[in-house]
């Protein structure tokens, strides 16, 4: 057998790193810019971690079902000086930015002019992304200064719930199950349990 053969390729649009080799980082204006020039399609979802791009997988249907019930209940019980911003573009630094499925943050602040500091919680809800939701991403979270994220397993409902920032990451780490309360640290009034908002873990 020819040791050369390729057998295992990179899904489409995307390619496999030349292992070894130096990598060209990106910034977070060079990709809005081949974004206005059509080079990145308006809808491809992606996220920019330390000058590399990270394609996301696509959302699932469960995803999708727990982000709508929790959207709904986040926009009807916040108090009315939070804002919840779901799926907005958080630019963390000039080489990275992420999409966060909610970022909550102050209203006073635009959300064009966020930045990681701003945020008081940050949501993630995990299908097919969970185990890079859960590694890769806390820690760009935990550098950036952010106080608190959650990771919503989609299927399990399972919430691990991160706090306590220190130099080393959280330093405070649970999993909350799905008929425990959820209650953000910073922010009083927002709270939420997943199965009292009609969703069943598989």
């Amino acid at each position: 057998m020819n040791e050369h053969i390729i057998t295992d390729r990179a899904p489409h649009g995307t390619t496999q790193a030349a292992e070894g080799l130096p990598r060209r980082a990106w910034t977070v204006v060079e990709i809005e810019a081949m974004v206005q020039a059509g080079i990145i399609a308006d809808d491809e979802r992606l996220e920019l971690i330390g000058g590399e791009v990270v394609p996301m997988p696509p959302k699932g249907g469960r995803h999708e079902m727990v982000k709508v019930e929790l959207n709904r209940h986040l926009q009807r019980t916040a108090p009315d000086d939070i804002q919840i911003a779901p799926e907005t573009t958080l630019r963390l630094d000039e080489r990275s930015f992420v999409e966060p499925d909610f970022c909550i943050f102050p209203r006073a602040i635009f959300p064009g002019d966020l930045r990681g500091h701003d945020v008081l919680l940050a949501i993630e809800i995990g299908d097919s992304s969970l185990s890079y939701d859960r590694g890769r991403k806390i820690a760009v979270y935990a550098a950036h200064g952010i106080p608190e994220v959650w990771v919503i397993d989609a299927g399990s409902l399972t919430t691990r719930v991160h706090r306590g920032l220190g130099d080393e990451g959280y330093r405070d780490v649970v999993d909350v199950g799905p008929d425990q309360e959820l209650a953000c640290a910073r922010v009083p009034g927002i709270s939420v349990g997943l199965t009292a908002l009609g969703l069943t873990p598989l």
